[in-house]
């Protein structure tokens, strides 16, 4: 199996456990000297944040119920031991003490290096982009 197609298998499963809100199976892709820009705050998120279980699933416990997740577009680039990949990705959840979904797409990319056999995550880094008018407000109603 080429490594375009494990790494899109590797997608594909992070994106099964996020809407199975499977915390173990997400934290587990990630080295321990992995480095993070997520849509949350701080800037920059290192271990524990990205490689421990628990934040991760007190993040889920912010929503009133499963997390529907999609990933569309994913471009996979690969080398010698060291791959990249890039996609559009659509989160949508009821948070916890609402009413109604939120439905975001933000843009994601994922620097990965093979390691005993296994493509994990060394860097991830999501966006949104946002209004240059001005507002400075994020982009949260663009749609691909």
């Amino acid at each position: 199996m080429g490594d375009g197609t494990r790494i899109g298998d590797m997608v594909a499963r992070r994106a099964e456990a996020m809407r199975a809100g499977d915390a173990e199976a997400l934290t587990a892709d990630y080295l321990p000297e992995a480095v993070a820009f997520t849509l949350a705050p701080p800037l920059r998120h290192t271990a524990p944040q990205v490689t421990d279980p628990e934040v991760l699933r007190a993040w889920f416990a912010g929503f009133a119920g499963a997390v529907d997740y999609e990933v569309r577009d994913l471009e996979v680039v690969e080398g010698d031991g060291v791959a990249f990949c890039h996609s559009l990705h659509r989160l949508s959840a009821v948070p916890r003490g609402g009413s109604e979904a939120f439905v975001l797409w933000f843009r994601s990319t994922l620097g990965l290096r093979e390691v005993d056999g296994r493509w994990r995550i060394a860097h991830e880094h999501a966006s949104t982009p946002f209004h240059m008018d001005g507002s400075m407000a994020a982009a949260v109603d663009l749609t691909p």
